[in-house]
């Protein structure tokens, strides 16, 4: 079989349940949901960390932010400008698209990377369109390209979307395979006065009966963007969805006319998830302090559509995790595993399913750690807690912490093998615990004996 081409889209801060093909009828995602009826839909997919950079990261080499030392989103280290220095946040480590590379790929980033040193192609890519941060305005965006920091004309949606079909059509019958890392910042803030008509009048009389309205979650953090009227938020987020499944279109259709669609791997999933009002929360894994790790914080989409190898219609309820993803694209491509993670390629071509009984999926988010092994979901904040356990088989909306109710014999089974298995995927000079992470960004990468003193601002937690 031919080697295929890839192409990874990945959204910023989609909630699983925002899509039409996992039933949200208040959503407008008709080229998503052909995604999902043209291939396989992953509905028990987890992301490694539920903020934005330390979850790329993690996606990128197949390692836990307490291997690679990406502990919060890097506010921090992305462009020369403003008094900010770039820094190469991966430096040292090797991402699956190194490997791509070295096996022939031609490697192209359209969008948000994220991790730092965004003004330099890295980690195998020759082209290279990317946003100089990580988020910020729809219209005059900060972007580089060809090195230079631009403010782009238009919608940046459209922007991203156009420039990955530019490569799609410069590399289509060039004689190499190629792998495109299409990178929207939607649906990520800002939500008012940021997208286009055409999207946001689709919501105009949305009641968004999808989103829950309930009294705010004690741990709320009071951000100033989600203080705004939750029609006029959730228009903006459900419009800022349909605008990037436009642009899925647009690529699906310049895969057809280049006739490289039926022998290319298109994947679309999120880098965490989020909560619109979902337990009284507004924002994902930082959106409240301690860190949560609900299900529609770190449970993403994950859908794969590639004829002749993955089965049409599929759903697969297997309970995977994002670190594998490094370990499963490779195998598709047909390249030598290079030693990080466990593959679901067998998941995917329909050989295998890993059902919730078998579970073990790993999360964590500076001192917060997750473990769910079979229906139980193990919450740890070191050093003081609060642990919360939930019974994801009888309560899968979380709603009864049984940590002081179930049998301490389980409780401490599910306490040491969090504590075993992160004993084996931590480096002590990156281990999250001990980085001081608020939720608020993060200023320089670690260093060869941990994380440095002053590596995070703490006047910004106080």
């Amino acid at each position: 079989m031919k080697q295929p081409n890839i192409v990874l889209i990945i959204a910023d801060d989609l909630g699983h349940w925002t899509l039409g093909c996992e039933g949200n009828a208040d959503a407008v995602t008709p080229h998503i949901d052909r995604l999902a009826r043209e291939g396989m839909q992953l509905r028990r997919f987890y992301c490694s960390s539920p903020v934005c950079s330390p979850a790329r990261a993690s996606l990128y080499t197949g390692l836990m932010p307490s291997a690679h030392g990406v502990a919060d989103w890097l506010r921090l280290g992305n462009v020369n400008a403003g008094g900010d220095t770039a820094v190469e946040y991966l430096r040292g480590h090797t991402c699956y698209t190194q490997h791509l590379a070295q096996a022939g790929y031609v490697c192209g980033l359209s969008g948000k990377w994220h991790l730092g040193d965004s003004q330099r192609p890295q980690q195998g890519f020759s082209h290279w369109y990317c946003h100089q941060r990580g988020g910020g305005p729809y219209y005059n965006a900060p972007m580089v390209r060809d090195g230079q920091l631009i403010a782009q004309e238009g919608y940046l949606t459209d922007a991203i979307t156009q420039d990955a079909c530019r490569f799609i059509r410069e590399q289509a019958g060039a004689g190499r395979p190629f792998y495109a890392h299409v990178g929207y910042t939607a649906p990520h803030t800002p939500w008012l006065n940021n997208h286009p008509k055409e999207y946001t009048d689709l919501f105009a009389d949305c009641r968004f009966d999808s989103c829950p309205i309930l009294p705010a979650h004690p741990d709320q953090l009071p951000y100033d963007q989600f203080a705004d009227d939750r029609s006029a938020m959730l228009q903006g987020y459900f419009a800022s969805v349909a605008a990037m499944d436009a642009g899925i279109g647009d690529i699906l259709a310049t895969l057809e006319e280049a006739r490289e669609l039926d022998n290319t791997i298109v994947v679309f999933t999120s880098d965490n998830g989020f909560n619109c009002g979902h337990h009284g929360i507004w924002g994902k894994g930082n959106g409240t302090y301690p860190f949560n790790m609900y299900e529609s914080s770190v449970r993403v989409p994950f859908i794969v559509r590639a004829p002749g190898r993955v089965p049409q219609g599929r759903i697969s309820h297997s309970v995977l995790s994002a670190c594998d993803w490094y370990a499963t694209v490779l195998e598709l491509a047909g390249i030598a595993p290079q030693g990080a993670g466990r593959s679901f390629a067998d998941v995917l071509t329909g050989q295998a399913e890993r059902p919730q009984a078998e579970a073990c999926v790993y999360d964590e988010y500076g001192a917060t750690r997750m473990l769910i092994k079979g229906q139980h979901k193990y919450v740890k904040r070191y050093p003081d807690g609060p642990n919360l356990l939930f019974d994801l088989g009888r309560d899968p909306n979380e709603e009864r912490n049984l940590i002081d109710t179930a049998p301490q014999d389980l409780v401490a089974a599910l306490d040491a093998h969090l504590e075993n298995w992160f004993a084996l995927h931590t480096l002590q000079a990156a281990d999250s615990r001990y980085a001081g992470v608020r939720g608020f960004g993060q200023d320089k990468p670690h260093g060869p004996d941990g994380f440095p003193e002053g590596a995070f601002k703490q006047e910004m937690y106080e």
